[in-house]
């Protein structure tokens, strides 16, 4: 499975219709120590024959690893581009569904904000286009398309699919919309958080807490690793998060129920 994957994102980074896409590709992909650490790190949340929900795939790179684990994995993604590199990756992969929408509080739809020049940071946050504009490190990133698309809840995945093991949430400063969509605990879960757009953080925080996930943890940018090792109050990651430096940029919180 490996060496097909392998063969199709090859064919992928040649495609000029994804030009966009070559460079996540090229980050993304190719790098197996890169892929060791993400496989051992997300080992303590997922096992084979488990299901897991991806929102926010992008270029999929995290579903790999979740197949390479032995999970299920359903992915949500709004990008056309996006969409089109994961159904090539994973054609074959019947272990894998792609799912052609955000995910959101409501269901129906929603504008996407697309950065075209980094497809990686389109939202469908107007709140989070404007804190990132003029702020250190974001001077030079523009959202300069709009499109519609649909919207689901976890909710309705939820009841759809099953309910997963994992959840991984990563959509540029719509994590709470995405949580308000959620009623109920999920076993474990991760929210990307932005230093840009730290009350999209607290509000997932306070809505995990009222839904019953009592403990969290925080992994800073790319780094696959928990900060305190051990599951801390919501309200311990809360003031950690308001004590980072603005260079941090981003991470994710991880909670358990």
């Amino acid at each position: 499975m490996a060496a097909a994957t392998d063969t199709r994102i090859a064919a992928l980074r040649t495609d000029p219709a994804l030009s966009l896409l070559h460079r996540s590709l090229d980050v993304y992909y190719g790098d197996p120590e890169r892929d060791a650490r993400m496989d051992a790190f997300y080992s303590r949340f997922v096992s084979s024959g488990d299901l897991v929900f991806d929102i926010g795939s992008h270029v999929g790179d995290h579903i790999g690893s979740f197949r390479r684990l032995g999970a299920r994995v359903v992915a949500v993604e709004p990008q056309p581009l996006c969409l089109r590199a994961l159904r090539a990756i994973y054609a074959h992969d019947d272990q894998v569904t792609v799912v052609d929408a955000a995910c959101g509080a409501l269901p129906g739809h929603t504008r996407l904000h697309v950065n075209s020049t980094n497809p990686t940071v389109s939202t469908a946050s107007p709140d989070f286009v404007r804190a990132a504009k003029g702020a250190d490190g974001w001077a030079d990133q523009v959202w300069d398309a709009d499109i519609e698309v649909p919207v689901v809840t976890v909710d309705a995945l939820i009841e759809t699919y099953g309910v997963p093991t994992f959840t991984k949430i990563d959509v540029e400063g719509f994590e709470d919309e995405v949580l308000a969509g959620l009623s109920r605990p999920l076993p474990a879960l991760s929210f990307e958080f932005t230093t840009i757009a730290r009350p999209v953080a607290h509000r997932g925080l306070d809505r995990l807490t009222a839904l019953g996930f009592h403990g969290f943890d925080i992994a800073l940018g790319d780094d696959k690793s928990l900060t305190f090792e051990r599951w801390r109050a919501a309200s311990d990651v809360a003031a950690y998060l308001d004590d980072l430096p603005h260079s941090t940029n981003s991470g994710d919180v991880y909670c358990v129920s």
